[in-house]
């Protein structure tokens, strides 16, 4: 079964103990693809340039990035060093990795928003100049060509529109429909141990999402980063993903640990409802 390893770019993730564990997979013959993020590289070049970055609260609540023009110019940059970056550790660890991002071969597209609906002061209204895409497909094909070559792909944000220009996407989504592709198992890394049902509180970690009723619960338990990760969680299963476990990345061996039964597991009956 592919395993598909989501690492997330936030300050707070230290990637080296992952990295050691994508490698000890790879070295027993397990498929890999690894899906970065990149936020806090992208804020840092941005302020580096003086250019302060604006983040939007849509409607349904989820806080993502507002990517205008010169914030995608930072973020096409500050995304290849992070890719970059990754390979070069993945390599350095015996892992025989190829960077993509999600442009190469068309590896992720879709339809670009030139528009986003967002919450202001309150209101609902709708801001303009957006570079951001909605993923449609994500080419497996060429995933599956270089995992049976025995390379470990490496890909992350930006995507490739449906007018042919790159397109920030959210990291969290990307992995997920990676997974869905490949009928793979997702693992989620962040800097917390999975989803908790009170969320400032560790002691209330939900492990295990297999019903309609814990599923409920489970995004009703979803704050803040949180929301995006469960959104993606439901995204990759309804495409076709095993299952979606979402842990810590500075935990050892944070990867097989999931896969052992650390963190949230959420499953695909989980989304089962019965017809009413």
């Amino acid at each position: 079964m592919t395993v598909v390893v989501k690492i997330g770019g936030a300050k707070a993730v230290d990637p080296a103990d992952a990295v050691t564990d994508v490698a000890d997979l790879v070295a027993d013959g397990e498929p890999v693809v690894v899906v970065h993020g990149g936020s806090t590289a992208v804020d840092d070049l941005l302020d580096r340039l003086d250019i302060d970055p604006t983040y939007v609260e849509t409607p349904d609540g989820v806080v993502g990035r507002f990517t205008d023009e010169a914030t995608m110019e930072a973020f096409t940059m500050a995304m290849s060093k992070v890719n970059t970056d990754l390979v070069a550790t993945l390599r350095a660890a015996g892992v025989d990795a190829v960077g993509l991002s999600g442009v190469d071969g068309g590896l992720v597209t879709g339809a670009r928003k030139s528009a986003v609906r967002v919450i202001e002061d309150g209101k609902k209204k709708i801001k303009r100049g957006d570079h951001s895409g909605r993923i449609e497909s994500v080419n497996a094909e060429l995933l599956e060509t270089l995992l049976a070559d025995g390379y470990t792909p490496v890909t992350g944000p930006p995507m490739l529109a449906d007018d042919g220009v790159p397109v920030n996407t959210d990291a969290d989504r990307a992995a997920a429909a990676v997974a869905g592709a490949l009928g793979a198992t997702l693992v989620v890394l962040t800097d917390v141990a999975g989803v908790y049902a009170e969320p400032d509180d560790p002691s209330t970690l939900i492990d295990a999402v297999t019903t309609p009723a814990e599923y409920d619960a489970l995004t009703d338990a979803a704050e803040g980063f949180m929301t995006k990760k469960v959104m993606a969680a439901t995204e990759a299963l309804e495409t076709g993903a095993s299952e979606v476990i979402v842990a810590d990345a500075n935990a050892e061996a944070p990867v097989t640990g999931a896969l052992g039964g650390g963190g949230t597991h959420v499953y695909a009956s989980a989304l089962e409802r019965e017809d009413t």
